[in-house]
């Protein structure tokens, strides 16, 4: 797994954004420091409040700075009506081919619901350098981040 310190693995991915483009982790350090928070699927209940709860806390993270990209395993169309319909003034990046899933070893699988390979509820923070500057994971669905954590991670990335 990941961890705190290690190099983050680099991805090009779909980026939904009100379009559809695409986005390499590598061609925007710039814009670090980078919130990663993975999520299991669009449209069910945890995900969607814990999309809503960054969207609320925005001005949190841009007072630091840091960009925000929601991930999932759903399509980037699908997530685009999400973001839609939930106001996300963020952009998520859809990992369809699960290979964030795998890259940041945080796959699991709903066996009750026949779904495999979904992201683990996961908040990753990427400094400019490519470094994984926090992580937390939850093997719980349910869970939600601190987000004032999170928030305080990004914030040290730029101090």
């Amino acid at each position: 797994m990941v961890s705190e310190g290690d190099d983050a693995p680099d991805f090009t991915v779909p980026l939904a954004d009100g379009d559809v483009g695409t986005f390499s982790l590598s061609e925007h350090l710039d814009d670090a420091p980078f919130v990663l928070a993975f999520f299991p699927a669009a449209f069910t209940s945890t995900c969607t409040t814990e999309m809503r709860t960054f969207r609320d806390r925005m001005a949190r993270f841009d007072d630091v700075d840091a960009t925000v990209y929601g991930i999932s395993i759903d399509t980037p169309f699908t997530l685009n009506e999400f973001r839609r319909q939930n106001d996300l003034e963020f952009a998520l990046l859809s990992d369809t081919n699960r290979e964030l899933v795998h890259e940041y070893d945080i796959a699991m699988d709903f066996a009750d619901a026949g779904v495999r390979d979904v992201a683990k509820r996961a908040v990753f923070v990427v400094d400019g350098d490519g470094e994984v500057a926090y992580k937390w994971v939850s093997d719980d669905p349910g869970v939600e981040p601190d987000y004032e954590e999170v928030a305080a991670a990004a914030e040290s990335v730029r101090a």
